[in-house]
């Protein structure tokens, strides 16, 4: 009976110490791991990245001034390849957010296709709400989010 007591004791204390919370939120926690990268930082050469308007996947006029000037330097650097990252802001289901920054990636795609950059240099992502650049809850802070930023996957 003393053995089985010492074996409970201590199975409690091994799976109550593996057990502990972290005493950071979700979105603490998502700020902290997924840093920013790419065009949001000045990574990926002079690409940088756009906005979108709340619950939209359409390109807003600056967001073409900017593709545009994107576009001059895929072409001088003939040999990068991409990946644009579609982000959303967290108001939203998951699911949904995932299928908004999909439709924002693609969205910027289509228009360097159009600007003639092949297809076969970009890819995209969506990352939907999981990688903010701002984890506050503010209107300032949803537009950070709401972005399509650019990684160089080849050179």
């Amino acid at each position: 009976m003393k053995k089985l007591f010492v074996l409970l004791a201590a199975s409690t204390l091994l799976f109550g110490a593996c057990s502990q919370k972290n005493t950071k939120t979700d979105t603490e926690s998502k700020t902290s791991i997924y840093g920013a990268r790419g065009s949001d930082v000045g990574q990926a050469g002079a690409l940088r990245s756009v906005h979108f308007d709340y619950d939209k996947s359409t390109l807003t006029s600056e967001a073409k001034d900017i593709l545009k000037a994107n576009v001059a330097w895929l072409k001088a650097e003939s040999k990068v390849k991409i990946q644009v990252e579609g982000h959303c802001d967290d108001r939203g289901t998951i699911e949904y957010n995932i299928a908004l920054g999909e439709r924002r990636a693609i969205s910027v795609e289509k228009y360097l296709n159009a600007l003639g950059i092949s297809n076969d240099r970009v890819s995209t992502i969506s990352y939907g709400e999981e990688r903010p650049l701002d984890a506050a809850q503010t209107e300032e802070a949803w537009a950070k989010n709401r972005r399509a930023n650019f990684v160089v996957v080849e050179k």
